[in-house]
């Protein structure tokens, strides 16, 4: 790792006295930031996040004075360690989001650097208009990060470059020059030196620049030859922020096409599906993109996820067809197919399942964050690109170099231009050298192999620290030359992301995995999938992002806190960033009491959204457990741990006079009290006890003979606080033929104790009740579970801090109410409208495909609605989360019930999404049992 100061307080000063108004150089800022979505961590100074584009010239007249480096930062979903340097790192994707004048007659829009590719598309939609390029990345990649790495994505083949689509840029060089770029001709300082530098070797760029479309590697000066205009602005995209920094841009829109649809063709291998791409160019898809059953298979191997069915094959292209109609694309898909030579093939013209098999290609650079057998696998040699014509024989050649290297990879990518991505699982943190050896003697071999087929080292991410010092194997010295030569013009005193591009760092210094130690030790999980090892596990998380995209139209849940602050460490790779730091030598966060730890952690929910919904399987729900079973094991707790972390053994004690407890919970002294003493914000009220729990009306009931046997697991939470939602789950399964039995009472899944990191007594708690089970299971007497945080702790956090066979049969005999009755006719609902709030926990490791299913069968018209209802359990109650609890309510579940008939009906199986429709929205919500029980005949 690249070692740094702490910040001087003299750039700082100086960063203030300039007008610059958002600036952090606190350990967690600088923690947060010190990796992008690459292998590289390097300490920032500071972090600038501008308010106004001024800042951003401001900013870099202060580096320039102090000789500080300045790099510029998107959404940090750089590949190559683009985004990553040992002085100030500048965020514009925090405040310069602002999308100006859309000019639809001209098919153009003006923008700031920080808006996110998606928002601009949501922006252009309605004049019939879309930005083309597309990256994987685009519900949070900003444009001027696309500016910055030349991003190309899927659509490139149709719509071209980032480079291709910007018609003006405003900057600012390296050495403070303003200039406004718009086609025309400019005679500037710089500029004018610019093309006598260029006239200079006009043989050098004709020849060596430019040579196929995802040539991106380099400086593009093809852009600056007399016969293309010198277009300077064009030149500027895919420099990295090595040469000016971007203050605004104004971009091409084109029209989109009214309708679109996919065609999958299934080959043998990749590699056959690569030679027959040229073959399909002739029919102008949109897209052409290659998947490996690999790939798929880490997808299928993601709890809870649904992965669409594909065509018979090892190897497959998405074909992306438009046109004026489904019935022109049907028409060209049948001619594509004729022409595919495929072994199978599928043509996609209904929207949602094609945004379900697009979903799988945008995961790609998360899913392939794993091997097929589970080992990590890494960027560094991730979007190598060569002539879609040569791109069989590549793929061939490049799978023999990783087995003489002895690696494997997961590969994808853009076939009909030729680029391919990949993780490769380096063996880092292995051997004398952490595995940096090895992992150079590879991507030296791969650098040869793409040059001999006339490739491009990087097809649209950029050389970044991982690939500049590559560039000799694919560009001659006169070439090297004038790169060094054009960074002189714009930015002689190498301020601007030095390392990159020009006197590049080395490309095995500063790798996070490489010195990432090992954390097996003393943990009280298993981390069954990370070799039981914490870093591995928290190093899953690669950078890509997913986390700080809006998911909740696809029903996704993380991260909930995120949209409500905006703020990085509220977003699941801001928590990994920091854990990550938390186990790295010589940074500033330094252990699991560390503040910046608990900060990062503070509103992280524990929904275990981010299990399902981020592509590498991170499971920050169990992180944070871990975090905080270590800070407070045997160490004074908050206050909550010991109310709310144990609340069914209160609960207990107030079934014993729950008239009492209720009266006092309500009376106005007796209420402060008890939610200061439990850690409660005060605007929260406490759920009443029932008069009496389920358990003792069941004790009074006379048992029923007939019926295949079910063990009902009734939770402290139904069985204390909702009662007739166990009763109505009772009869929904007896009208299903089932004899119902109740487990013993003492058997408890230990969530509350789970959530506070309350670990050793949850396993105490967790291993009796999995006793009590097993049996039931083994005896073919399937379990199900009523609350779905209680239901998915025996379905997943039993075999990880239990662990054992007994908890491993009992997570596969656990089932939800609509699993078990998946055969079973429900009572009509014909006519009945429905919105769904799923409980997180019931998406995230449950499932919710079952239930979905059940209602459409029961003839209800369902609204599902994604995102989190804020609350969490305690966590939405406990004193400083109230705000951000309502806020995350206000993002999708208070807006859906706010107009909604009184007829309607709003499912939600969660006790806290019960709790929190209630107290936010004066709204009762129905158990998916008091449905269903409410008609029965």
């Amino acid at each position: 790792m690249t070692t740094t100061a702490t910040p001087a307080p003299d750039l700082l000063d100086a960063l203030r006295r300039a007008g610059v108004a958002d600036v952090d150089d606190s350990g967690l800022a600088r923690a947060l930031y010190s990796t992008d979505a690459s292998l590289y961590r390097v300490l920032p100074r500071a972090v600038v996040r501008p308010r106004h584009v001024d800042e951003i010239v401001a900013t870099l007249e202060v580096c320039r004075t102090l000789g500080v480096p300045l790099t510029a930062r998107g959404a940090g979903t750089s590949i190559a360690g683009n985004a990553v340097g040992t002085g100030v790192v500048l965020d514009t994707s925090r405040h310069l989001t602002r999308i100006g004048d859309i000019d639809a007659a001209a098919g153009t829009a003006v923008i700031e650097p920080g808006v996110v590719q998606a928002s601009l598309q949501t922006a252009a939609r309605p004049h019939g208009l879309r930005f083309g390029p597309d990256p994987s990345t685009h519900n949070r990649c900003t444009v001027g990060g696309m500016i910055g790495n030349n991003a190309c994505g899927s659509r490139a083949l149709a719509y071209g470059r980032t480079s291709d689509n910007v018609v003006g840029l405003d900057v600012v060089t390296g050495a403070g020059t303003r200039l406004h770029l718009n086609g025309s001709r400019l005679s500037v300082g710089p500029l004018d030196e610019l093309r006598s530098l260029v006239d200079a070797n006009l043989a050098t760029v004709r020849t060596e620049l430019g040579r196929f479309g995802r040539q991106v590697s380099g400086y593009s000066l093809e852009h600056l030859l007399p016969e293309r205009g010198f277009d300077v602005a064009r030149m500027l995209v895919g420099s990295e922020g090595t040469l000016a920094l971007v203050l605004g841009a104004t971009v091409r829109l084109v029209s989109d096409a009214p309708f679109r649809g996919l065609v999958v063709l299934g080959y043998p291998t990749m590699a056959d599906a690569a030679d027959a791409t040229p073959g399909l160019l002739p029919h102008s898809p949109t897209a052409v993109e290659g998947l490996d059953s690999r790939m798929v298979q880490r997808l299928r191997d993601v709890p809870a996820a649904v992965v669409p069915d594909l065509p018979r094959g090892s190897g497959w292209l998405v074909v992306e067809l438009t046109g004026d109609s489904v019935a022109e694309i049907t028409a060209t898909a049948r001619r594509v197919v004729a022409d595919a030579g495929a072994l199978d093939a599928l043509v996609v013209t209904d929207a949602a399942e094609a945004a379900a098999i697009w979903r799988i290609r945008e995961d790609g650079a998360g899913l392939a964050g794993r091997t097929s057998d589970g080992r990590p696998a890494h960027a560094g040699w991730e979007d190598a690109a060569v002539p879609p014509e040569r791109l069989g024989d590549y793929l061939r050649d490049f799978e023999s170099l990783l087995d003489q290297h002895g690696l494997q990879c997961v590969p994808y990518g853009h076939f009909g231009d030729g680029c391919v991505h990949g993780r490769i699982d380096f063996s880092f943190g292995t051997g004398a050298d952490g595995g940096r050896g090895a992992y150079r003697a590879f991507v030296q071999d791969a650098a040869r192999l793409v040059a001999g087929y006339g490739g491009s080292l990087s097809g649209e991410h950029g050389d970044g620290r991982a690939r500049s010092e590559l560039l000799p194997a694919m560009y001659s010295p006169a070439a090297i030359s004038l790169f060094e030569q054009v960074k002189a013009v714009f930015d002689p005193a190498d301020v601007l992301n030095p390392g990159v591009l020009v006197r590049p760092a080395a490309l095995d210094a500063d790798l996070r995995a490489a010195e990432a130690p090992r954390r097996r030790e003393g943990l009280a999980l298993a981390y069954r999938h990370d070799g039981g090892d914490f870093s591995a596990a928290v190093h899953r998380c690669t950078g890509v992002g997913k986390c700080r995209a809006d998911l909740s139209a696809s029903g996704g849940v993380m991260c909930p806190s995120w949209p409500a602050t905006r703020e990085e460490k509220d977003t699941t790779r801001g928590r990994a960033r920091v854990l990550q730091e938390m186990l790295a030598p010589g940074g500033p966060v330094h252990d699991w009491r560390s503040p910046e730890v608990h900060d990062a952690l503070d509103l992280c929910l524990s929904c275990k959204g981010c299990s399902r919904d981020c592509p590498t399987g991170v499971d920050m729900a169990s992180y944070k457990a871990e975090v905080l079973h270590q800070s407070y094991r045997r160490r004074l707790r908050p206050r909550a741990h010991y109310t709310l972390g144990r609340l069914p053994r209160w609960a207990d004690l107030a079934a014993r006079a729950p008239k009492v407890v209720n009266a006092v919970l309500t009376s106005r002294l007796g209420g402060r009290l008890t939610k200061w003493s439990a850690g409660m914000d005060q605007r929260r009220s406490v759920p009443p006890f029932a008069a009496r729990t389920f358990r003792q009306q069941w004790a009074a009931r006379p048992p029923v003979a007939d019926g295949t046997p079910v063990a009902l697991w009734v939770d402290s939470f139904t069985d204390h606080f909702a009662p007739d939602v166990a009763d109505a789950a009772v009869r929904v399964l007896e009208a299903a033929g089932y004899r119902v039995q109740v487990p013993d009472d003492t058997a408890c899944c230990g969530l509350t104790w789970i959530t506070t990191g309350q670990l050793d007594r949850a396993r105490t708690i967790l291993t009796r009740t999995v006793a009590m089970l097993a049996p039931l299971v083994d005896a073919g007497i399937p379990v199900v579970g009523i609350e779905p945080s209680c239901t998915a702790v025996l379905r997943g956090d039993a075999v990880e801090l239990v662990g054992g066979d007994d908890a491993e049969r009992v997570a596969r005999g656990t089932r939800t109410l609509a699993e078990l009755l998946a055969g079973w006719e429900p009572p009509s609902l014909a006519g009945v409208e429905v919105v769904a709030q799923p409980h997180c926990h019931h998406a995230a490791v449950l499932g919710w495909e079952a239930d979905a299913r059940m209602l459409e069968r029961a003839g209800a018209r369902v609204t599902r609605l994604g995102g989190c209802c804020g609350l969490a359990g305690n966590w939405g109650v406990e004193r400083g989360h109230h705000d951000v609890s309502v806020a995350i309510a206000g993002q999708q579940l208070l807006p859906a019930v706010r107009d909604l008939g009184p007829d309607a009906v709003v499912l939600a199986d969660g006790f806290s999404c019960r709790t929190q429709l209630d107290q936010l929205a004066g709204r009762r919500g129905m158990h998916l049992a008091e449905l269903l029980a409410s008609r029965l005949p």
